[in-house]
């Protein structure tokens, strides 16, 4: 499973990406507001952080709108991922970008028919938000189940982007399952690694060995 992290906080960025955890970043409008900063000057340095996809969104809602930002995104770096909506015009511009080889993220999906669409438009990746069905007492890993039967009764090469992550079960759950990627709030990415048993055994360990009066050099 490849790890995105879902920030437009550089400094989060160069943390993770200097651990080699990240194939990748997702950002959307409202991150981007969080950051603070101008778009394209955040979303720049950050595809020269990261080697992989950057998704970055347009805001326009019809064809031409999102095809004419679409133009302006793509030309920051050549990792660009240009990210749209799961609308018809979204799914229009989708089919008109992948065909001249920009990477696409369909945002904002919530059911295997709109997943089914995405792929039929060519789209690199499609983003279920699993959060936001679990918030409407819908099981969001539900979706990504459909979703990875779908695309995989007809070989559709449409990576499933498992988004609007909470926790860390959420993590483990797409992965058995079988979704590509998991774009993850840096908070949840750190806490993969947390295991209290981990710590206590650390703990256990350097306490004997600081007995043995050893050094290792």
């Amino acid at each position: 499973m490849k790890f995105f992290v879902d920030t437009a906080d550089v400094s989060e960025i160069q943390t993770l990406n200097a651990l080699g955890l990240l194939d990748g970043v997702t950002t959307n409008p409202s991150l981007i507001m969080k950051a603070g900063r101008d778009i394209m000057e955040v979303t720049k340095e950050i595809c020269s952080i990261v080697d992989g996809p950057v998704s970055a969104e347009v805001t326009a809602t019809d064809f031409d709108g999102m095809m004419t930002e679409a133009a302006v995104l793509s030309k920051i770096a050549d990792n660009i991922c240009i990210k749209v909506p799961l609308t018809f015009d979204g799914l229009k511009a989708c089919k008109a970008l992948t065909s001249s080889g920009q990477q696409v993220n369909v945002t904002l999906c919530f059911s295997a028919n709109q997943a089914l669409l995405a792929a039929k438009a060519g789209a690199t990746f499609i983003s279920p938000f699993i959060g936001r069905l679990d918030d409407t007492a819908i099981d969001g890993m539900e979706l990504i189940a459909e979703i990875r039967k779908i695309y995989d009764n007809y070989d559709f090469e449409t990576e499933i982007l498992a988004a609007s992550i909470r926790t860390v079960n959420h993590v483990k759950e797409a992965a058995l399952i079988g979704a590509d990627v998991a774009t993850v709030p840096p908070a949840t990415l750190h806490a993969l690694v947390k295991h209290p048993l981990t710590d206590k055994g650390l703990e256990a360990f350097l306490a004997d060995w600081a007995k043995t009066g050893q050094s290792i050099g």
